[in-house]
């Protein structure tokens, strides 16, 4: 079957998937597109540009909190404020990148570590409580385009899967382009890219740009899917899990990506009857995949790919 055939079929599914389903389902599904987004950036900034961040949170914050102050503040529309807050966000990952220079490996992680440990402190200072709400946190506004408010757990799920679908695309060109290129060749051969005129300075600072503000946007789609935005959801823990989903769905991936981040957002509620044991059993699932998926979830798909005659024939490479 051709690929437009398989992305049609896709898109089919995506569209008839909520009918059915409880509305807590749906509003699960609308927070793991806000996290695969999340997931993708710090895909393309770690898998392909090879730079490692542990401090994602503090963008998915950045992100949430300047499109729930521009429109709760300053009164401005949902279509307005949502892509500000990218595009800030993306303008504070280049902010970041600068002092980050001249790091790599463990510096840089220790330094994105203590920028997502900085965020999350300085935010709920008593100094500007009034802004920011404190630790309580603000409330956020449903998104609106004019009079239409989408208010239901449908309505949102829809409004997230066209900014999804949309952002997907942008990534996929941006990792299939000379740009993405660019960022595997500086991952796996610094000096080669360079002999080759790619300047590592403009495509690590172009990773980071489209990173955080993937991220931002993130933040700001699952602000506004829940409602309510505070400091305490953006602690070390948020990182770790957005670093988790694209280990475990598979790095320099984005399909990966994709099945990380539904997995993992998916797991805490499959194992929620646990009670006493979901901490254990979460850890546990984890550790597992890993062990026996070392090249991820769909790394383990793609070596099945290859083993296994039938499944070529079934999805043709380069249909």
């Amino acid at each position: 079957m051709p690929r437009g055939a398989w992305l049609a079929v896709i898109a089919l599914v995506l569209i008839v998937l909520p009918f059915g389903l409880k509305g807590y389902t749906i509003y699960v599904l609308s927070i793991a597109g806000a996290n695969i987004l999340a997931a993708v950036g710090l895909n393309l900034l770690m898998g392909y540009a090879g730079q490692v961040s542990i401090g994602q949170a503090a963008f998915l914050a950045i992100g949430g909190y300047t499109s729930a102050l521009l429109m709760t503040r300053l009164g401005l529309e949902f279509w307005l404020a949502f892509p500000l807050a990218g595009l800030l966000t993306g303008a504070t990952g280049l902010i970041l990148f600068i002092p980050a220079l001249r790091l790599s490996a463990i510096y840089l992680a220790i330094a994105t570590l203590g920028f997502g440990a900085a965020v999350q402190q300085l935010i709920p200072l008593p100094y500007w409580s009034a802004i920011f709400g404190g630790h309580q946190g603000i409330k956020v506004p449903r998104p609106h385009l004019g009079s239409f408010v989408f208010d239901t757990d449908l309505e949102l799920y829809y409004l997230t899967l066209v900014i999804v679908l949309v952002l997907l695309a942008m990534s996929w060109n941006v990792a299939r382009s000379y740009i993405g290129r660019a960022f595997i060749a500086l991952r796996d051969k610094p000096a080669a890219a360079e002999a080759l005129g790619i300047n590592p300075t403009r495509y690590k600072a172009y990773a980071f740009v489209l990173s955080a503000f993937l991220t931002g946007i993130a933040g700001a789609l699952q602000a506004h899917l829940v409602g309510h935005i505070s400091p305490g959801e953006f602690g070390l823990g948020k990182s770790i899990e957005i670093f988790a989903m694209v280990i475990l769905g598979g790095i320099g991936s984005l399909p990966g990506s994709i099945l990380g981040a539904v997995f993992l957002t998916f797991l805490p509620h499959w194992l929620e009857q646990a009670k006493l044991l979901y901490t254990f059993l979460y850890g546990a699932a984890l550790v597992l995949v890993i062990i026996f998926m070392p090249y991820g979830v769909w790394g383990f798909f793609v070596r099945l790919y290859y083993r296994f005659p039938a499944m070529q024939k079934l999805f043709p490479k380069g249909a």
